[in-house]
Parts: structure tokens; C-alpha cells; sequence
């Protein structure tokens, strides 16, 4: 940018920071450039965005400079900066960096119980329960305990899978008097739709209406999806109907949550023709969307062209589209498929993370092409993206085509 004369803005910086999500040196090597930029100062998103990616590579020593950048720049952090670093340190299961980050927003003037909240869910999503517990339930909790206690501690024993834990839970707040609103019932809901009692989760429903609860567009998507899981293909569209009949506006989970019924169970042309209606009823398919043929579908050209389809149409694939398409057609032996979606990740400016790369490798070497799998593999190492040892690579080349356009459909 220097040699060419253009003047950063926050517009610019965060779209090329953005472009190196998966490369956290070069974002960072930028993102300080910028900084030095005469008239440019950081925003508070791009700071976010980096700190996002810092956490993300581990790099938390940097995090912790940036923070302390932030303190002295008043008024830059915000509850999403403290919201980033919670969760990354809970998915490095660093929970008592997590507290001490959290204790640290008081310099910020930010710690109250909202942060309380997004720390304990945060710690809960990563599967950090029984810390979570203690700091929201024990005896030197810092909040008085209410609904929304409960119903994020629940669903953080549905995360790690404890079901009697769950439970337990669910029939405490009767025991103790903790009010069940309707969070409390759609988090339970999926909970029993997890422990595969489908009908259960239809059950609460019924309680729920019974109670006079006012159901959101959540609470309907989650009876849905558990009347198809219960094989109620039919009642599962009728309650779609009485969603709709009662003003509760349907989103496109909704119409995901019915196209991947129809996806399971063999209604493929009536899940295209719901497809075909969305943009009709102001809901533009998504990148889940497809992903809900993607999982159905079998025969390379129909998943070839509905790709094609979604990225003319405007839908961003996001990393797992590229990921879930590679990994499908390297399990069906075609290679051709493999590296035109690996040509339109890169063209749209998506940095491949670990798991594309090793999508892309574990096909190069089904199909023998063992010094491909190699080549991609030190890039992998070049670019600081966490390697998968295969004995493969370790191997002389045993050879195989060396033109990967060898498979047709």
C-alpha cells in the first residue's frame, strides 16, 4: 500500500485483515502498519477483528498488548473486545485468564453483569461447566441467581453431554423457585431433542402452550426440528403454518430447518422448491442452506452445479462449504471438483485454514498424488498452519497421475 500511494481507511484495513483470518502474522503485520498511517487510527471493530485473530493462533501475549493499548486509548474497548477474549480463552481452556480478563474490565469501566453473563456463557460454550457453575451458583457468586442463570449453566451440561446434569438442573429451578421462561423451555427442548426424545421436546410444547407462553421464532424452529426428528414430516409443516398463521415471522433457520427435513428424508424436490420460493417470501438462502443439499446430495455434477449456483447467486460460502465440498468429492475419487472449489475459495479471498488444507491433502493422497499432497503440505508449514503428521508424506512418492484433471462425471 505504501508504494502505491493509497490512504488507509477503516474500510480497507478491516477487509484486508479479514482476507488473513487463517495467516495471523501477516493480519498483524498489516494491522501495525496501518496503525503508523498518518490520519488513520484503529477503530474499535478492527481492534476486535485482530484481537479475534490473535486469540484464535494462541498468540494471547499479543492480545494482552493490544488490550493494554486499548486502556490507554479511552473509550476504544468495548463489551464485544472482552466478549472476543473470553471466548478464546475458554477454547484454550485458559479459564483463569478468562477471570482475571473479566476482573480487568473494571479499568474499563465495563464490568458489570452483562460481562458476568457473556464470561460464564463463554466459559459454559467451551465446556468449562463446573467453573461456570461455581462463579454464577456458589457460595461467593457475584450476582444474585435468576432464570438466565440456569438456563446458561443448562445448556452448558447439554454442551459436555451430561443429561442428568441437565435435568437435574431443569427440575431444580421448580424445586428452588427459579421461574422457567421461554428460553428456559427451548434450551430444554433441544436438550431433549439431543438425548433423542424427540416426543418429549413435542411434550413441552404442548406444556408450554398450556401455560399461555408466547412462542418466538427459536422456540418454533426447535418443535420443528423435533416433530421431523420424530418422523412428523407433515405436523412439522403444520406447526411451520401456525408459526406463520400467528404472526411469529419465520427465518431462515426455519426454512433451513425444514429443507434439511426434507433433505434427510428423501425429499430432495420439494426441499429445491422451497429453495426456489425463499427469495419470493424475502429470505435469501444462506450458505447452511446449501450446505443441507450438500450433505444429502451423492452425484458430483448435481453438487458441482448447485455450488456454482450459490456463489452466482450471490451466497457467500463460508470455510466449512469449502471444506464439507472438498472432503466430498476427495471421498467420491474426483479431484477435478476438488481444485475448482479450492480455485474459488482462493479467487474470493478466502485464507484456507487447517481443516481445508487437510480436506485437500487427505484427497491428493487417496488418489496417489503424493507430491502434491507434500507441496500443500510445507505450505501448510510456511503459513504456520497446525500440521497433521501422515505417514504418507514420510514415504517416497509411490508414484500415481501426474495430472490431477483425471476423473470426469
Amino acid at each position: 500500500m505504501r508504494e502505491i500511494n493509497v490512504k488507509a481507511d477503516h474500510k480497507i484495513v478491516e477487509k484486508t485483515i479479514r482476507s488473513f483470518t487463517n495467516n495471523w502474522k501477516i493480519a498483524y503485520n498489516f494491522f501495525n502498519w496501518a496503525d503508523t498511517q498518518s490520519g488513520y487510527e484503529h477503530s474499535t471493530g478492527v481492534c476486535n477483528l485482530m484481537l479475534d485473530i490473535l486469540g484464535k493462533a494462541l498468540e494471547f501475549d499479543l492480545c494482552e498488548k493490544l488490550i493494554e493499548k486499548l486502556r490507554e486509548k479511552s473509550g476504544l474497548a468495548d463489551q464485544t473486545t472482552f466478549r472476543i477474549m473470553f471466548k478464546r480463552y475458554a477454547s484454550a481452556h485458559m479459564v483463569k485468564e478468562a477471570i482475571e480478563i473479566y476482573q480487568k474490565m473494571e479499568d474499563f469501566k465495563l464490568k458489570d453483569k452483562t460481562a458476568f453473563f457473556t464470561l460464564i456463557d463463554a466459559l459454559c460454550e467451551h465446556k468449562h461447566v463446573t467453573e461456570a457453575e461455581e462463579l454464577a451458583l456458589g457460595k461467593d457468586r457475584e450476582f444474585p441467581i435468576e432464570t438466565k442463570t440456569y438456563n446458561i449453566v443448562i445448556r452448558g451440561w447439554c454442551k459436555l453431554g451430561w443429561w442428568q446434569k441437565c435435568r437435574s438442573f431443569w427440575e431444580e429451578m421448580d424445586q428452588k423457585g427459579i421461574a422457567r421462561d421461554l428460553y428456559s423451555y427451548t434450551i430444554y427442548m433441544g436438550i431433549l431433542i439431543k438425548m433423542n426424545k424427540p416426543w418429549k421436546a413435542v411434550k413441552l410444547y404442548d406444556e408450554m402452550k398450556e401455560r399461555g407462553i408466547v412462542f418466538d421464532t427459536a422456540a418454533y424452529n426447535t418443535v420443528i426440528h423435533a416433530l421431523g426428528l420424530a418422523n412428523e414430516v407433515r405436523k412439522s409443516l403444520q406447526v411451520y403454518h401456525e408459526m406463520v398463521d400467528t404472526g411469529c415471522p419465520p427465518n431462515i433457520v426455519t426454512y433451513n430447518t425444514i429443507i434439511k427435513l426434507l433433505c434427510r428424508t428423501g425429499r430432495i424436490t420439494e426441499a429445491y422448491d422451497l429453495l426456489e420460493q425463499m427469495p419470493s417470501n424475502g429470505y435469501a438462502p444462506n450458505a447452511i442452506t446449501y450446505h443441507c443439499f450438500f450433505s444429502s446430495l451423492s452425484e458430483p455434477k448435481a453438487l458441482l452445479d448447485l455450488f456454482d449456483r450459490m456463489v452466482e447467486s450471490g451466497c457467500s460460502p463460508i470455510m466449512e462449504t469449502y471444506v464439507m465440498l472438498i472432503k466430498k468429492f476427495g471421498s467420491l475419487g474426483y479431484l477435478r471438483p476438488v481444485f475448482h472449489v479450492w480455485k474459488v475459495m482462493e479467487e474470493r479471498g478466502c485464507s484456507p485454514d487447517e481443516f481445508a488444507y487437510n480436506a485437500l491433502i487427505d484427497a491428493l493422497i487417496q488418489k496417489g498424488r503424493l507430491d502434491l499432497a507434500r507441496k500443500y503440505d510445507e505450505e501448510m508449514l510456511a503459513r504456520g498452519v497446525s500440521l497433521r503428521p501422515r505417514k504418507e508424506l514420510q514415504m517416497k512418492s509411490l508414484g500415481g497421475n501426474s495430472d490431477y484433471e483425471i476423473d470426469d462425471f
